[in-house]
């Protein structure tokens, strides 16, 4: 690897030329791909679940060598063959997926990346400077708390945290959004641009068009491995930033709401829900403790009726998790109440609770929702093996039924892949979450229990995933919608609570709700609170 560092004057920081990048399995994930990257700039990369955008970071950022092409910088060509050679260069990526130390602390982690093993006096000298830039750039996290008891939110934050604390010239962000307020939001976008303007280079990876419309200088467009679109933000239209991810115009999901400079998307027309008479799901006084036995759900009730979707915002971290932990059979609470069509699930088998009729879509995929090294037939069946259909004489399972029962969820879900014996893993993001949610559906649920069901998905995908749950609801199932995508669950719920701390903030309807009452409903600020 060249011992140079390349210079922030004007011109470009780095250049990737040509790139090719084929896996072992014989997988193209880039077809010659270029880009090159200006101090002074925040470029958006867009592109489906699948299009290169991981791959052609993970070049650059040392996790992964081409296959043909070069890096170079404008004193030569580069290769690195580690991510702390990239760091050492001035680059610094946040994964999507956290390489965090459960066992260590914030604090430790972030002194892990700077020496290896880590002092006293490094680690002191971290904190103080680690509380610096928490004062600087607004994300708050604990730091002398072991990052496996804090929530998915805290733990990107100890990412970006990680990163921004090395000073790097470039910045790799994949999706660092997903779990933010939108005053944590604006503070990051805040910081970026601050970034930007003392000389910094900064790629953002998401999949929310408004983001790169809001906060880029110029947005770059992978598809199936190929760069399509290099254009100045300005000059861009969601409409053709859609056309270009996806090869072909769609239909936007602007058709479903209203956007304006100071509100958040809402629902054009809510559908009348009948709630008068007894709901599907009824939760009660809801108490449930989380990983540390703290309460992390304190009192919660409320119902979802028949023909509904309830959403639930909040910053992740706040109960969410072991909200739906407890609907589903995975944690058992401490008190409370909840019921299927009066049928107790609290501290049931989670089987017995889908043979009551509900269906869930966990929040993350790869540790509840698949076994990667399965195929698509056996994970199509996980939770359903035992129906009649896919079951033989002593219980041997029925292949030919069972690759049937996949071919149509393929079909129907729009799942692009090889056929039913391929790999799990070998599928994008968005075809594995569209596996999951095929899976789940088949069972024909009277209530779904969707925790964060479009996260990390491209448009393409998500836009899918969002229709399919409005269908299930205009079929009279029961919805319950748990996402940190506030424009997400206010443009598809019909009543939305705001969660803080285990609680619910407020129960209403997504247009009595503008940012602002949001933002402070997610910080734990009530209107009563504020004018006291």
């Amino acid at each position: 690897m060249s011992e140079v560092k390349a210079p922030s004057e004007n011109g470009f920081f780095l250049r990737a030329e040509r790139i090719t990048k084929v896996y072992s399995d014989g997988t193209v994930a880039l077809k010659e791909a270029s880009l090159e990257i200006h101090p002074h700039e925040i470029i958006g990369l867009l592109g489906e679940n699948g299009a290169g955008k991981t791959t052609l970071t993970k070049i650059l950022s040392g996790l992964l060598p081409p296959t043909r092409g070069r890096v170079i910088s404008p004193k030569g060509a580069v290769r690195f063959s580690s991510p702390r050679e990239a760091f050492d260069f001035g680059i610094g990526m946040v994964h999507q997926h956290f390489a965090l130390v459960g066992m260590f602390t914030a604090a430790e982690n972030v002194a892990l990346s700077f020496e290896r093993p880590f002092s006293r006096l490094q680690l002191t000298k971290t904190i103080e400077d680690l509380e610096a830039l928490m004062e600087e750039s607004g994300l708050q996290v604990p730091l002398d708390v072991p990052v496996e008891k804090l929530s998915v939110g805290e733990q990107q934050r100890v990412e970006v945290l990680k990163v921004l604390s090395r000073d790097v010239d470039l910045l790799i962000l994949d999706e660092p959004t997903s779990v933010l307020t939108p005053l944590e939001v604006d503070e990051l976008f805040s910081l970026l641009r601050r970034l930007r303007d003392a000389g910094k280079s900064i790629i953002l990876i998401t999949h929310k068009l408004k983001e790169v419309q809001d906060v880029t200088d110029r947005i770059v467009i992978l598809r199936q491995g190929e760069i399509v679109g290099d254009v100045q933000t300005a000059e861009a239209t969601t409409e053709r930033l859609a056309q270009l991810m996806v090869g072909h115009a769609m239909k936007q999901e602007v058709d479903a709401v209203e956007l304006s400079d100071h509100e958040l998307p809402v629902r054009k027309t809510h559908k009348a829900v009948d709630r008068s008479g007894r709901s599907i799901l009824h939760v009660e006084n809801l108490t449930a403790r989380g990983n540390t036995r703290d309460i992390a759900v304190d009192d919660v009730s409320f119902d979802v009726y028949a023909g509904e979707i309830f959403g639930i915002a909040g910053v992740e971290g706040n109960g969410q998790s072991e909200l739906v932990e407890s609907l589903t059979g995975l944690r058992v609470p401490t008190s409370g109440i909840a019921t299927i069509n009066g049928a107790n699930i609290l501290g049931v088998d989670p089987r017995q609770i889908y043979r009551l009729g509900v269906a869930h879509i966990p929040e993350d995929r790869l540790e509840l929702g698949l076994v990667l090294p399965f195929t698509l037939a056996e994970n199509a069946i996980l939770g359903v093996h035992r129906w009649k259909e896919f079951r033989g004489a002593f219980s041997i399972l029925k292949w030919r039924s069972i690759n049937q029962h996949v071919r149509e969820l393929m079909d129907r879900f729009e799942i692009r892949a090889a056929g039913p014996n391929a790999p799990a893993k070998s599928l994008s993001g968005g075809n594995q979450q569209k596996l999951i949610v095929g899976r789940e559906l088949a069972k024909d649920p009277a209530v779904i229990v969707a925790a964060q069901p479009t996260r990390g998905l491209d448009i393409g995908s998500a836009y899918y995933i969002r229709q399919t749950l409005l269908d299930m609801r205009g079929k009279g199932r029961a919805i319950l919608l748990v996402s940190a995508d506030l424009d997400e669950v206010l443009a598809y719920a019909d009543r939305v609570a705001i969660m803080y701390e285990g609680k619910f903030m407020e129960v209403c309807s997504p247009d009595e709700l503008n940012r602002e009452r949001v933002g402070m409903l997610m910080g734990g600020v009530t209107a009563a609170r504020e004018i006291a």
